[in-house]
């Protein structure tokens, strides 16, 4: 075996380590949020439930905002920042009690369900929309 091929077989040995590992983690992390809480239920679980028991009260409008709201989030995570996010939104709208959606809703959900580094991204898009964020300072400073 020549020095280079051999160099090429362990190239390919730590990239292909690297992958692994890579995809084991996020693996590991939906694992985790698989993995049921001290009420029975994952996180995952209680997405779902949230965005079940409020999907009647999401109005297209509604819906174009959201879609709007995660446009910054890379289209390979989107779908799962999406149902998050729309899991918080729907807890938010039961405990407020609402019966619909409102724009109210959709911010403090988004604010909630966000890290904190995220909140940038979502000030600028509020900014573009010229949607006034003085009423959710408190949630941004949480």
């Amino acid at each position: 075996m020549s020095g280079g091929f051999a160099l090429f077989i362990v190239g390919w040995i730590v990239i292909m380590v690297t992958l692994m590992g890579i995809g084991g983690f996020f693996m590991f992390r939906k694992f985790l949020k698989r993995m049921p809480k001290e009420d029975g239920k994952s996180a995952i679980d209680w997405e779902e439930y949230y965005v079940e028991k409020t999907i009647h009260m999401w109005k297209p409008e509604q819906k174009v905002l959201l879609e709007e709201l995660v446009s910054p989030v890379p289209e390979l995570f989107r779908d799962v920042a999406k149902q998050k996010i729309a899991g918080r939104i729907g807890q938010v709208a039961i405990e407020k009690n609402s019966s619909k959606i409102t724009e109210d809703v959709i911010i403090e959900g988004y604010i909630l369900a966000t890290p904190k580094r995220d909140h940038k991204f979502l000030i600028k898009k509020l900014e573009e929309k010229q949607i006034d964020i003085t009423p959710y300072q408190p949630l941004f400073d949480r």
